[in-house]
């Protein structure tokens, strides 16, 4: 965990953080004066680190659908406030498939929405990513960490109650969560990290067995999702290039956007038309010198395939920190 976090996580309720039940951690970079809104925020420590990093300009929104989780974060928000030096929080009850009925969230309002782990576990997930593209601005994203599959899981077991415990009957399978994103206007959704879920469970595992599914494999990825309606449905190669300056916080030598564009300060770094408008188009552009035009098309990007995304598939461990190499078989650029 990076030492801005854990000295975030330091600033909070310990109540607040004994009551977190996430996996892992769901904040993008560069949220200075932004307007975030964690979907599925339990007792709020995400809400609360994030808070922090918007600071006194920025604001965050947490929602959840368990009245006890709420009530913890609630009663700590004045706690907040006092540890922070500023109040930039509110809390709202209801589900996150049912976002349309929180009238204080408007379109076109949230620059940033994290969710960690809990999608997979709402039955609408086209209606939260509806939603989500709804509330967005344009240029803002959807940054999210969730269960994946390499196929679809069958229905006796996306009805088993133990698996649904464990975060797996809900899983997507990879291509269907790629095409369901699509649907709901994130044209090209990019994958951040991933890596492979090991079934530690023997009684989850033998009930998979049972159902012949013994190859089915999970995974845990982190996706970011852009609202642009520049995107294209592919990589396509325009002859342009980018070069980072080294301006974004905490990143003097390189940054990635996702897990094959890792681009280190003031090198040249080819980019597809997507990957540009990424940058051009959203809270990055300032970090960035951008060369070339859409003048001229050259074909899409070599590589842009559409097998599995995830390196972990193939080498079995997590693609964290490894941004600076390959990527998956779905990549591009």
């Amino acid at each position: 965990m990076p030492p801005h976090i854990k000295s975030a996580i330091s600033n909070i309720h310990p109540t607040v953080v004994s009551k977190y039940y996430g996996c892992g951690l769901c904040v993008p970079d560069l949220l200075d004066g932004t307007t975030v809104l964690d979907l599925g925020c339990g007792a709020g420590r995400d809400v609360y680190i994030a808070s922090q990093l918007v600071g006194k300009d920025g604001k965050v929104v947490g929602v959840d659908m368990t009245p006890e989780q709420l009530d913890v974060a609630k009663e700590t928000q004045e706690y907040h406030a006092e540890k922070f030096g500023f109040a930039n929080t509110e809390f709202h009850l209801g589900k996150i498939e049912d976002l349309d009925k929180i009238e204080s969230l408007e379109d076109n309002s949230v620059d940033v929405i994290v969710s960690n782990c809990v999608i997979n576990l709402c039955p609408d997930k086209e209606a939260v990513l509806k939603s989500c593209y709804r509330l967005l601005k344009p240029g803002g994203e959807l940054y999210f960490s969730d269960v994946y599959s390499n196929r679809r899981v069958p229905e006796s077991l996306r009805k088993d109650e133990v698996l649904w415990g464990e975060c797996l009957s809900g899983a997507l399978y990879w291509n269907d969560f790629q095409n369901l994103a699509k649907r709901c206007g994130f044209a090209d959704p990019r994958l951040v990290e991933d890596a492979p879920i090991t079934v530690e469970n023997a009684e989850v595992q033998a009930t998979i067995n049972e159902a012949g599914q013994g190859n089915l494999d999970f995974y845990s990825a982190t996706y970011r999702l852009f609202k642009l309606d520049s995107l294209e449905p592919h990589c396509e190669d325009y002859g342009q290039a980018v070069i980072y300056k080294g301006t974004i916080p905490l990143f003097p030598s390189g940054w990635s956007l996702d897990d094959h564009h890792y681009m280190e300060t003031g090198k040249v770094f080819p980019v597809c038309g997507n990957t540009w408008n990424m940058l051009e188009q959203t809270r990055f552009k300032e970090h960035f010198e951008f060369i070339g035009n859409f003048d001229t098309h050259y074909g899409i990007f070599e590589g842009c395939g559409t097998s599995i995304p995830y390196q972990s598939a193939t080498t079995g461990v997590s693609s964290k920190g490894a941004s600076s190499g390959g990527g998956g078989g779905g990549g591009c650029c």
